[in-house]
């Protein structure tokens, strides 16, 4: 099973819910993992979602912890390019560490879709 975190700054938790709402069927037999608002929202949508503390509070820490344990196979993070995020220090580390651990990271939704349309992929291709 693939194991997916799922982060969106505030101003785009809207965009994520969207998409992943849009592409349900390219998350079918994938595990949720997200940090806590936003899989409140996820969750709220009908997903299963495996909720991890609120990101200012530590979820994405959370999930550079799971990332380093190798714990999480793609992250896709919507980030806002725009606004100042008290927790940057946890943002940038969650994304270093994606590179250092080779875990393929999206941070748009055209990269996101592109991401798991490659895994879809590669699992039906084992199948």
């Amino acid at each position: 099973m693939i194991n997916i975190a799922l982060v969106a700054h505030d101003g785009k938790k809207p965009e994520m819910v969207s998409f992943i709402l849009n592409h349900k069927p390219l998350l079918q037999g994938m595990r949720i993992y997200a940090t806590g608002t936003t899989g409140s929202k996820i969750e709220s949508e009908g997903f299963i979602v495996e909720k991890l503390l609120s990101g200012p509070l530590g979820g994405d820490a959370q999930i550079a912890a799971m990332i380093a344990t190798e714990q999480i196979d793609l992250v896709i993070f919507f980030r806002d390019p725009m606004g100042k995020h008290p927790h940057e220090p946890d943002v940038q580390m969650l994304m270093r560490l994606c590179d250092v651990h080779n875990v393929p990271l999206a941070t748009n939704p055209k990269a996101a879709y592109y991401l798991l349309r490659g895994v879809k992929d590669i699992i039906e291709e084992q199948a």
